[in-house]
């Protein structure tokens, strides 16, 4: 529970925040009545033209004066709602969505505002109660202090306050806030029941490493939670990323008949989701910035156990050997299937046996084309012929195709002569036993990183993806498949025996400095 200190501060930022709300949403006394009537028909059909005009305090940069509209997500969300009186559904967006804005403020005041009641009951459930509070003032402000919903619509507040949890609009329209956990039974406002619940991001990380924890709040919402609308009539809404696979939210996608809706930041065809927010160049910062295992949590729907195969405590970075002491050197290239940037990473590593040591020497792991890649590829042939050593290159047969070969041979007819690459002919078994498999390799001590390049954003996102991969995963493999394409023909002749390997966790960043 909040101390009246900050009480007292949550609610001189709540005025502040109304003060611009009232600001922001002046409204033109100049327009006619018939302008008036055509502007609320077109909102109440259309909701990016309700959010664009009645809310320019969100989408509109202060800085630039530009306005940031609906992601095509938003307003495909906002119509499923609007059209299922009755619906369960998760709405499961990565961070900086907007999800909290969308289906806690905007999409509830655009039930509102259609001309058959749509609204009665809404409940508005935060990780805690002080959190829901605080997430039902913002609706609460719109309600009080925009002048444009107000102007088009009519006074809207009546009584009560955020601060306790519950207020009332003109209208008879009841809006209620619960932390997780607290009690909803006999939530009612005269003869009405919630008809609108929802549920943000009621996880965290503390809470999901507890699966007991996770299983009595999943229950909760089921129950107590669920129980609480009109013999399950009404809109039954959660919201969130999905920061962990024993998390309420991933119990709660998985019950059937529950909608989900998935939004990752980048799209499957490589694309940025909300693009008139953010640039790619400007996601791919948050990626290098945040690391792949985290990147993926957090903007990809996609947690992954650090640990599943590989552990941290087995990755050994050590002062190189002289290049003239390694028996055999293999560069393994997985070029991906397809060559734009927007599709898996290119992987290309170099892996030296010295003796029974294995060593991950040097490496390009990018989202980038097969172009890019086979420059990368010749520039180190070339460094190797300076620097007087012999690399044997290798790529899986499957991709020794024409369309792939033809960016070889293009570079090599820039350079005047062809890269000789030797295809892996082997009859490959499952990639996450093959992968698994080798993990062997690292808790046996046999794998070394030259530290040389323990700065190099290459070989960071190489290891990020070796750490992150477990069985099942959604991320890029691309990494550890080259890896263990290296490591099995450099072992062809090796002594090393098999070794069944336990179980268990991996780093991140970029540039080429051999």
């Amino acid at each position: 529970m909040a101390s009246k200190a900050e009480l007292r501060e949550a609610v001189e930022r709540w005025q502040k925040h109304c003060e611009t709300v009232q600001q922001a949403t002046q409204v033109n006394t100049a327009e006619t009545a018939r302008e008036k009537i055509a502007r609320i028909r077109r909102v109440r059909s259309d909701y990016a033209a309700f959010v664009d005009y009645y809310f320019p305090h969100y989408t509109v940069n202060p800085e630039t004066g530009k306005q940031t509209p609906c992601a095509p997500f938003h307003i495909k969300a906002a119509n499923k709602v609007l059209k299922e009186r009755n619906l369960k559904a998760a709405f499961k967006w990565h961070r900086g969505a907007a999800k909290s804005t969308h289906l806690d403020i905007f999409i509830p005041l655009w039930l509102k505002c259609q001309e058959t009641r749509q609204l009665n009951v809404m409940v508005l459930v935060g990780k805690s109660e002080d959190n829901a509070n605080t997430l039902l003032a913002d609706i609460q402000a719109e309600l009080q202090f925009n002048q444009r919903y107000i102007h088009d619509f009519g006074q809207q507040y009546n009584n009560g306050s955020w601060e306790e949890g519950e207020f009332v609009t003109k209208d008879g329209t009841a809006f209620f806030a619960r932390g997780r956990g607290q009690s909803p039974r006999g939530l009612r406002y005269r003869s009405h029941r919630p008809d609108y619940i929802v549920i943000d991001d009621l996880d965290d990380d503390e809470l999901c490493e507890s699966p007991a924890r996770v299983t009595r709040l999943t229950n909760w919402v089921k129950e107590a939670l669920f129980g609480a609308l009109d013999g399950g009539r009404g809109r039954f809404i959660m919201v969130g990323n999905l920061i962990s696979k024993n998390s309420v939210l991933a119990n709660f996608c998985a019950i059937d008949g529950v909608h989900v809706s998935q939004v990752n930041i980048w799209d499957k065809d490589g694309n940025v989701s909300w693009a008139a927010k953010w640039t790619p160049e400007e996601v791919k910062a948050i990626e290098r910035f945040q690391g792949y295992r985290s990147f993926q949590k957090e903007y990809m729907n996609n947690p992954i156990t650090e640990g599943a195969v590989f552990r941290q405590g087995w990755i050994k970075w050590a002062t190189r050997p002289k290049w003239k002491e390694f028996e055999e050197l293999i560069l393994y290239i997985d070029p991906a299937w397809k060559s734009s940037v927007k599709n898996d990473y290119k992987a290309a590593k170099l892996w030296g046996k010295r003796k029974t040591q294995l060593w991950q020497l040097r490496a390009f792991v990018r989202q980038a084309t097969i172009p890019e890649m086979v420059r990368w590829c010749y520039d180190l042939f070339e460094w190797a012929q300076e620097t007087g050593i012999a690399i044997k290159f290798y790529m899986e047969a499957n991709f020794m195709q024409e369309e792939i070969l033809k960016d070889f041979k293009t570079e090599g007819d820039l350079r005047s002569y062809q890269l000789p690459i030797l295809g892996d002919k082997r009859k490959k078994p499952d990639k996450f036993l093959r992968i698994e498999s080798s993990a062997a390799n690292w808790e046996r001590g046999f794998v070394y990183y030259d530290e040389s390049q323990k700065q190099d954003p290459d070989m960071l996102a190489g290891l990020e993806q070796t750490l992150a991969f477990q069985k099942g995963m959604r991320g890029h493999d691309d990494a550890p498949d080259a890896d263990e394409g290296a490591i099995s023909l450099l072992q062809k002749h090796s002594r090393i025996s098999s070794f069944t390997p336990s179980f268990g966790r991996r780093n991140n960043a970029k540039n080429v400095s051999w």
